[in-house]
């Protein structure tokens, strides 16, 4: 009689799960919805012509690059999708499409496909297509309209952040939390951004640990600097793009390094570089340049906390 306990060995790793880079992926879109929603509530039509361009451009861009280095075709993962998304939330709506449509040709082809494709790259893609796109064009990327106005004869007004800088007249805390205020296209509502973290808790496709990490270092920080302000603090941690890159784009799996402890690490660098660059930089925003930066150092942090297999001795010298 046969014996159907025997142990199978195999290599490892031994862990298996049943989710796919699709349906990872699906999730991600899923949570990016409530911004969408609140981006064409707040921006209209043209929020919609700005995410297409660069959503559109993406999954292209992709598909071109996969076909010309012959490579089998990944655009059904959806991950061109969401550095679409991602990209085009980090820029106004006043963009010229044919420059969203380079900084998504930018974000997929040299930081993606040039690097191996999804799983290779060293640094997320869609924060690499903002800088790529601050550096080449700062004055377009920094003309933000109020989102009352988005659809009218739009005026160029201060985002809460250079308000913050310069002195400037603030939008109310209640506001900022709902988005009736200048800013990117999915940084602007706070509200929908929480929505979409909740959903990607729950259903397990990241873990706090980074979110939370890097925005309570930017909040520790500002209410050191202010000195106990916390609405300073508030104004802070609701401006920018600190929200939707703790949430989004800094977990991603690729770019984000493997331990808690590592995780860790990398969130309060983000935080603090985000701090450096704001209070004491040229520019008023600092989450796309920590983001980058961290993402280069991944692979440091990963060796220095790499957990200790199981049964080893440490060598003596």
């Amino acid at each position: 009689m046969a014996d159907n306990n025997l142990m199978t060995v195999s290599a490892s790793p031994h862990v298996r799960a049943h989710r796919t880079t699709t349906g990872i992926m699906l999730d991600v879109v899923l949570a990016l919805s409530p911004s969408l929603v609140a981006a064409l509530s707040f921006f209209g039509i043209r929020a919609l012509w700005v995410v297409l361009v660069c959503v559109g451009t993406a999954v292209l861009s992709e598909f071109i690059t996969r076909k010309i280095l012959k490579r089998s075709t990944t655009i059904g993962d959806l991950s061109a999708v969401v550095t679409g998304l991602l990209l085009a939330f980090n820029l106004p709506v006043t963009i010229p499409l044919w420059m969203a449509a380079i900084g998504s040709v930018a974000a997929i082809v040299v930081v993606k496909q040039l690097f191996g494709g999804i799983g290779q790259n060293f640094a997320n893609p869609a924060v690499v297509g903002r800088i790529i796109l601050l550096v080449s064009f700062p004055s377009a990327m920094s003309n933000f309209t109020n989102t009352r106005m988005a659809d009218v004869d739009a005026v160029t007004t201060a985002t809460p952040l250079q308000a913050l800088a310069s002195g400037g007249e603030m939008p109310t805390l209640f506001e900022m939390f709902i988005g009736q205020r200048a800013g990117a296209l999915g940084e602007t509502c706070i509200v929908a951004l929480i929505i979409g973290a909740v959903y990607l808790f729950l259903r397990g496709v990241i873990k706090p640990t980074i979110p939370f990490v890097f925005v309570g270092t930017v909040a520790l920080i500002m209410l050191v600097y202010s000195r106990g302000d916390y609405e300073f603090v508030l104004y802070h941690i609701m401006s920018g793009g600190l929200v939707l890159g703790a949430v989004f784009m800094a977990t991603d799996y690729t770019t984000s390094p493997l331990t808690t402890k590592g995780k860790i690490i990398f969130a309060i660098g983000c935080g603090v570089i985000t701090c450096v660059i704001r209070l004491w930089g040229s520019l008023p925003e600092g989450v796309s340049y920590s983001i980058l930066i961290m993402n280069i150092l991944t692979p440091l942090i990963d060796k220095i906390t790499a957990n200790k297999p199981f049964g080893t001795v440490k060598e003596m010298e």
